[in-house]
């Protein structure tokens, strides 16, 4: 079963993966992301935002210093113990739960926001899931989806010869590959089967919201440029971060917008 294979892989990766987000809050970046992500959050203070495949808790824990009420979820249980441990103090403020993003637990129109980084391409039915988010969504609501084209490079020629171009530029500057430092081959057999690594997106993923959110869903691709330090733009030049965002319409526009 591939959900169970994804959640091995994940379980081996969960203190390193802890570590790299250890480090951006202790380097600023939360505040950097945190500038970010407040320009789309609704002007309202009590927001109740759900941080779906949480890991080891980055975003929901510079949302909860913030003091927004956090519900964050991963399917993965070492993600949420090293999600915990990262929180320290804040781990009472926020509600960890172990689930699958496709498949949420949460009654309809739950949350204000909902928002998620580097998950959907690792999914077995990101559809799916996106039909999840949007459903736990209040009308008015806002999805927030960070992610890039993950090893796309595995079929696309050009994206292969980028991608050779990173590592070398890695190497010349004597950075931390991001890549290599992890069980690669593990990843892209993973990569391989799951549908998204050989969708080019953000185009797919706007195509799929619209049903939901109408007009009201974006694609902001420099993203990237605005949230990543140095060693990641360099690592990740060939696979920039993009921005999805969504605003859930209310009944009536949803259905014009799936009609249209």
């Amino acid at each position: 079963m591939l959900l169970s294979k994804i959640e091995q892989y994940w379980t081996k990766r969960a203190k390193g993966y802890s570590e790299v987000n250890q480090h951006e809050l202790a380097t600023g970046q939360d505040q950097v992301w945190f500038r970010e992500i407040r320009k789309h959050l609704p002007e309202e203070k009590n927001l109740e935002i759900l941080d779906v495949g949480t890991g080891p808790g980055f975003f929901a824990i510079l949302l909860a210093k913030q003091g927004y009420e956090v519900t964050a979820v991963d399917y993965t249980e070492a993600m949420l113990w090293q999600a915990k441990s990262n929180a320290g103090v804040l781990a009472e403020k926020i509600h960890f739960q172990q689930m699958d993003a496709q498949n949420l637990e949460f009654p309809d129109g739950t949350f204000d926001v909902v928002i998620s980084r580097n998950l959907t391409w690792n999914l077995e039915d990101p559809q799916k899931a996106y039909t999840e988010w949007m459903r736990v969504l209040k009308e008015g609501g806002r999805l927030l989806n960070f992610d890039a084209n993950w090893y796309h490079h595995l079929f696309d020629e050009e994206k292969r010869r980028r991608y050779e171009e990173d590592r070398e530029k890695v190497e010349a500057l004597q950075m931390e590959d991001h890549y290599t430092c992890t069980d690669i081959d593990a990843m892209e057999e993973i990569a391989r089967q799951v549908p998204m690594s050989r969708i080019m997106r953000p185009a797919w993923d706007m195509q799929v919201l619209k049903p939901y959110a109408g007009e009201q869903v974006q694609a902001d691709e420099q993203v990237w440029k605005r949230v990543w330090d140095q060693t990641e733009q360099v690592n990740y030049a060939s696979t920039p971060m993009f921005l999805v965002s969504a605003v859930k319409c209310h009944e009536e526009e949803e259905r014009m917008a799936v009609s249209a």
